[in-house]
């Protein structure tokens, strides 16, 4: 579960074997904020002002980036009316997470193992809107933390 929003600072490390700079944890992040915190603006500027047209709504109509197509001239994180988008996600390439193949038989992964924070970690929870903690797929659930929450604790 990530737990904080201050992976994009910490240095979890990842084994994705198909390129060392990969960090999957980037990618957990992305689908994050265009799940759970993205406003879904009706207009979209992000998509109207991208030049490569690299973002789009899928069938629930949560914005998706192109890996392939963007080319990380981050014009819809300037134009995001509410700030969503953050500069660690535009890279020339985009992070995957593969879930390390994650089974039952999983005792740990090294994203969880390097985590400075400890923002990741195995759970037996379940989607709790209640608790802010929802379902981003059928791996990951992921606990949102409210401004005034995360205000208070600094």
């Amino acid at each position: 579960m990530i737990k904080c929003r201050e992976c994009t600072q910490c240095h979890a490390e990842c084994s994705y074997p198909h390129h060392p700079e990969n960090n999957g944890v980037y990618a957990l992040l992305e689908m994050t904020v265009y799940q759970l915190t993205c406003r879904r603006c009706e207009e979209a500027p992000c998509i109207k002002i991208c030049p490569a047209e690299a973002l789009e709504r899928n069938k629930n109509g949560v914005i998706e980036r192109s890996a392939h197509l963007c080319v990380a001239c981050k014009s819809c994180v300037t134009v995001c009316p509410f700030g969503t988008l953050m500069n660690q996600f535009f890279e020339t390439r985009k992070s995957i997470c593969d879930y390390c193949r994650f089974n039952e038989y999983s005792e740990s992964l090294r994203c969880i193992d390097t985590c400075q924070r400890g923002a990741l970690s195995f759970t037996d929870m379940e989607p709790d809107a209640g608790s802010y903690i929802f379902e981003l797929n059928e791996h990951i659930l992921v606990k949102e933390y409210a401004w005034d929450t995360i205000k208070e604790t600094e």
